[in-house]
């Protein structure tokens, strides 16, 4: 009985997939249109990719020929959505943002705006790399929440966008501290300080005051004699810099920044004994 039952599966897949090359070669568009909504139906309610795919296979054939027409709403959300839930998000993000073009008044083009910059969020590389991704869904995803407030996606778009934001910070940051760790210290000052002015509030900028104060420390230390006394009381003003906004933290830079501000001191004491 299990037997003749595994039987009637294998044949009955047969037959469906008979089906569907039979229907691929079709000339007729409403046979490809029924088959293909039954595949995303299909793929929406078990979530199996194999079903998208097959239903991106027949709206790709039939798409062009629905343009203008009623059903081309329908037609071309479908599609984009079967990309966006295969994870297709550079297909998804085009496709939903030609829909929103193509149907300014369409129910769904509040979705189609948010999935389209969600769609870039997601092919968002690490910090490391080049952000040009990551650039494109925060401005989309603004343009979200700024077009649709009480939008139904408002949440997720506002925390995407914090998070994108803090993958930006942390590149700039970075970059900051290679010029510090490869002792470019001139370069390393002037990063850090165009980081601290971009990114006022960003969770590195603890960080970002002491690198600077010690970027200038340790090329005041090791300049020429006759730069020293300058360059320490300069970098005398960015331990005051870390101090003023963060004196009361409980952080090991902080020690750090007091050990290196009585060297200053002392070095300065023992220049002007001389």
């Amino acid at each position: 009985m299990k037997r003749l039952l595994v039987l009637l599966i294998i044949i009955a897949g047969f037959s469906s997939c008979s089906e569907y090359q039979k229907v691929l070669k079709e000339k007729e568009i409403s046979p490809k249109y029924k088959m293909a909504k039954q595949f995303y139906d299909q793929g929406v309610e078990t979530g199996k990719n194999k079903y998208f795919r097959k239903a991106i296979r027949l709206f790709d054939q039939i798409l062009p020929q629905y343009k203008g027409k009623p059903s081309g709403e329908t037609v071309t959300y479908m599609n984009a959505n079967a990309h966006y839930l295969v994870g297709d998000y550079f297909m998804s993000g085009y496709m939903f943002e030609r829909f929103t073009k193509s149907y300014p008044n369409s129910e769904k083009v509040e979705e189609a705006f948010y999935k389209s910059a969600k769609s870039y969020y997601e092919v968002s590389p690490i910090y490391s790399k080049d952000q040009e991704d990551t650039y494109k869904a925060i401005s989309k995803l603004q343009f979200y929440l700024n077009t649709y407030p009480d939008g139904e996606f408002f949440s997720s778009a506002n925390d995407i966008i914090q998070e994108l934001s803090v993958k930006i910070e942390k590149k700039f940051y970075e970059i900051s501290k290679q010029y510090h760790h490869t002792e470019r210290y001139k370069a390393a000052i002037q990063s850090f300080d165009n980081f601290i002015l971009k990114f006022p509030g960003s969770k590195f900028r603890e960080q970002a005051y002491f690198y600077k104060f010690e970027s200038a420390y340790i090329l005041a230390i090791n300049s020429v004699t006759y730069l020293i006394p300058e360059r320490l009381a300069e970098a005398l003003l960015y331990y005051e810099d870390f101090i003023k906004y963060y004196g009361d933290s409980e952080s090991e830079l902080l020690d750090q920044a007091k050990t290196y501000a009585q060297d200053i001191e002392q070095r300065t004491n023992t220049q002007i004994e001389l």
